[in-house]
């Protein structure tokens, strides 16, 4: 039973979607005017890996991502480049495909963009103008009149009162609440704009999630979720503009993932303590930058540094060298009770709000039994380690050839090549053929030293990094 805990009702909700066995999912996307960050990275893998669960457990599931590509910090950053805006929005499409696919995400079911949903953004704006429940101002722009919706601050717990006395002052004097916000911006000069009954503009941020995602999944969706930066106002601004619209129940599960932190403050550009995961991927292989982020629960805070990224290499390690050199299961062969056991319990953690540190804590033990088998009970050991890239692909994990992994190149260890490594392996071998022992150990020890560890078996020497 699937329990997800509900940032509307502030806790565990056990998760029934509209329609059975079929699951629709939105997730706010990135605004591309700038490289990822892993703090996109963080946000991007949870609802990747709930996407992977989701199907594990036999759901259908439609997942939604979109992408702002027209915003203020779109249009500022392409003037400071003197580029056209659409060049700068390309650029960074591309660039977060290449980087979340390195980080092995899933491409999503659609990946709608706002400046090819104006026609749906338009419509929903005149819904609400006809509602009565958004007004347009002497300057043309469109606002949403927050008095007008009476649950505006229930999904992020704001009280009203509150917020209207800790409003700006200066806000634009268009608005008749402080607290409302802009639908349909008109048009300034030199800024790209679209026509409108209101006249030429661009929608407000809010607005273009709220009409893709009832484009993409109707008036009424499962799930809908992002970082937890976004749950005010973003998210109450979709949900208060969507209900106001249709009269419904907007989305029955609002999820939020934590935020990155560095040095205890939120990782973020407008911060300028952000690391992309380009930079990120100069110095940490892309699969432990990927389990660094999933050992942790989604809603937790999550402390970046180097020292956290090591320390997730090493358990990584420790998972491929269970892996390692263990024959294929037999395709008919029939999992033992016991592995059903650890399936179980590693279902019975994801059904807990998709609890990875439980669940990877059961990849650990059984990597653990692994280790026993493989020296005594092949097939048993084969069992283990098919359920263990099973279970680990859940997690987006544990899919490479263990020994590519293990002897993947790792800069900030050593510069040495694999070519050099084979070179000293085979020199040993040769010193051990012929009783230099001596020599044998020199090798063994100057190898230790680059940071590769040798490992002698029945079929010959293997290496791997530290």
């Amino acid at each position: 039973m699937l329990k997800i805990y509900n940032s509307l009702t502030r806790k565990k909700d056990i998760f029934e979607p509209l329609i059975p066995n079929q699951v629709s999912l939105y997730a706010c996307g990135i605004t591309v005017y700038d490289y990822c960050h892993i703090g996109h990275a963080r946000t991007t893998i949870a609802f990747d890996l709930i996407t992977r669960f989701l199907r594990y457990s036999g759901f259908s599931v439609k997942y939604i991502r979109n992408i702002t590509d027209i915003d203020d910090k779109i249009i500022d950053r392409a003037q400071k480049n003197n580029e056209a805006w659409t060049t700068l929005t390309e650029r960074f499409i591309a660039a977060m495909r290449e980087d979340f696919s390195a980080l092995n995400i899933l491409p999503p079911s659609a990946e709608p963009r706002a400046t090819e949903a104006m026609d749906i953004i338009i419509q929903l704006v005149s819904r609400l103008v006809e509602n009565k429940v958004a007004y347009v101002a002497d300057n043309g722009d469109v606002y949403f009149s927050v008095e007008k919706y009476p649950n505006y601050g229930t999904l992020s717990c704001q009280d009203l009162e509150h917020l209207q006395a800790g409003a700006r002052v200066h806000v634009t004097q268009e608005k008749k609440n402080p607290l409302d916000f802009v639908l349909w911006k008109s048009a300034k000069a030199g800024e790209p704009s679209w026509p409108s009954p209101w006249g030429a503009g661009r929608p407000g941020w809010h607005i273009e999630c709220s009409a893709m995602s009832m484009q993409a999944l109707g008036e009424q969706f499962d799930l809908h979720g992002g970082g937890h930066d976004l749950l005010f106002p973003h998210h109450e601004n979709e949900r208060a503009q969507a209900e106001a619209a249709t009269g419904k129940k907007f989305v029955n599960y609002w999820l939020h993932v934590g935020f990155v932190q560095v040095d205890n403050e939120k990782m973020s550009k407008s911060l300028n303590n952000f690391f992309t995961i380009r930079d990120v991927l100069k110095t940490f292989d892309a699969e432990t930058v990927r389990y660094f982020l999933v050992a942790s629960h989604y809603r937790s805070q999550v402390n970046y540094s180097e020292d956290n990224l090591r320390q997730a290499r090493a358990s990584l390690t420790t998972l491929y060298i269970a892996l390692d050199d263990v024959p294929e299961m037999d395709k008919n062969t029939v999992m033992s009770t016991e592995l059903e056991a650890y399936r179980a319990e590693f279902i019975a953690a994801m059904e807990d709000d998709f609890n990875t540190p439980v669940a990877v804590s059961t990849l650990f033990t059984m990597a653990s039994q692994l280790n026993k088998f493989k020296q005594s009970e092949s097939e048993v050991a084969s069992q283990y380690a098919a359920l263990l890239k099973e279970l680990g692909n859940v997690l987006g994990i544990l899919q490479q050839f263990p020994r590519d992994f293990l002897q993947q190149s790792q800069t900030q260890v050593t510069s040495i090549g694999a070519d050099k490594i084979d070179l000293l392996i085979a020199e040993r071998v040769l010193a051990r053929t012929q009783k230099n022992w001596a020599l044998s150990d020199q090798i063994r020890q100057k190898l230790d030293d680059l940071g590769v560890i040798l490992e002698d078996g029945a079929s010959g020497t293997q290496w791997r990094w530290k």
